[in-house]
């Protein structure tokens, strides 16, 4: 199966977002490509809480009812996998949702992030996500695409919470995917390895899409330019814990922009599902897992 994953650097300009969507969607399908991974925050990213729940409210207007029906006139086979925003219901604040489109423009997957990115490190910076995103409640089973792959929904932070993999791959799940933006400092430090280890821990492919380089966010209420970096590096590993491809990073020299200014790569791989199947037989960890003394996933 053919896939492709596509890395930007999301504004908090839902419009041009969209219209980068819209050429990295075109360049999968030209490819032949059966799914498109997006990052998280695709629709938009923000200066703060407030201008978050401003935005989302655009969100479904401005970005998802014109993405839908973008794919409905390609009338192509490519499914999109896609992190975006959407206000909640009854809360002031938003929900961080993982959705996968198939090529009628339905959405036949939604999955609300559990793991919500709280930090407070002593001395240092506080980066509090739940100060704007309301987290959500259960895992979402995985969807079959073509009676050989079967695609399960995560985002960002979830990566270091090994029980979601591995639920997911106990409900059948044999592709992981964690649309993300990380930090530079995490990025660095923990970007690669967990994708591997996501890979090796499930026996799956791991498809992350990250978000890449310096956001345009505006400037505060100060007037101060407010600094977003998300360091990319978007990836694709198979069950074994190799990298089959990968994208630049935010401090690479050469993040070229097309005709309109905008950054955007895509890159590609061709998932082997014999193999995978290879590896999950010659090394049957899940049903080797000690349920017994570790509980039920």
């Amino acid at each position: 199966m053919k896939v492709a994953v596509g890395q930007l650097c999301s504004s908090s300009n839902i419009t041009k977002n969209l219209g980068i969507v819209y050429k990295i969607l075109n360049l999968a399908v030209q490819n032949n490509v059966r799914i498109l991974f997006l990052p998280e925050a695709t629709d938009y990213l923000s200066q703060n809480a407030k201008h978050s729940l401003q935005l989302s409210q655009q969100v479904k207007s401005t970005f998802l009812t014109p993405l839908l029906d973008h794919i409905r006139t390609l009338n192509k086979a490519t499914y999109l996998s896609i992190g975006i925003h959407l206000p909640n219901s009854t809360t002031s604040k938003v929900e961080n949702v993982h959705l996968l489109i198939d090529p009628t423009g339905k959405i036949v997957s939604q999955y609300q992030k559990l793991h919500l990115f709280d930090v407070d490190v002593p001395n240092g910076p506080i980066l509090k996500e739940s100060n704007s995103v309301e987290q959500g409640t259960e895992v979402t089973p995985p969807t079959p695409i073509d009676q050989v792959a079967s695609v399960g929904l995560s985002i960002c932070y979830d990566i270091r919470f090994p029980e979601l993999s591995l639920k997911l791959r106990q409900l059948g799940a044999n592709i992981l995917t964690f649309p993300s933006a990380f930090t530079t400092k995490t990025g660095d430090a923990h970007w690669e390895v967990l994708s591997k280890a996501r890979a090796l821990d499930s026996q799956s492919f791991v498809v992350n899409a990250a978000q890449c380089g310096h956001h345009d966010v505006g400037t505060s209420d100060k007037g101060n330019v407010v600094e977003r970096i998300s360091y990319g590096d978007s990836i694709i590993v198979d069950p074994w814990g190799t990298v089959l491809t990968r994208a630049k990073k935010f401090d690479d020299k050469d993040l070229a922009v097309d005709s309109d200014g905008d950054y955007y790569e895509v890159i590609y791989a061709d998932l082997n599902f014999d193999h995978l199947q290879k590896v999950r037989t010659n090394m049957p960890l899940l049903d080797q897992r000690r349920a017994d003394v570790f509980g039920e996933l």
